[in-house]
């Protein structure tokens, strides 16, 4: 597939053209971060890619504050990707 072995992170990844972009890297094979504020949705989304037989992950956004979201994003993406 074509983003096999590859991280996706989607941003408002909770609803909308969001989580069907993130639905549709799944689809691809890539593994998925899911970034939003809506918890909820955010589990609903991750939770169809993973029916699906994808693989994905909620990711809370935290801070704009770009240093801290710097070191938001490398700690999630760590922990997805090994």
């Amino acid at each position: 597939m074509i983003l096999q072995d590859k991280v996706a992170l989607v941003t408002g990844g909770t609803s909308g053209i969001g989580r069907a972009t993130a639905i549709a890297y799944a689809q691809q094979q890539a593994k998925v971060v899911v970034v939003g504020r809506r918890i909820d949705e955010g589990e609903e989304t991750v939770r169809l890619i993973k029916e699906a037989g994808g693989e994905a992950i909620l990711c809370k956004q935290m801070s704009r504050k770009k240093p801290m979201l710097k070191q938001w994003l490398i700690k999630q993406l760590a922990f997805l990707v090994g």
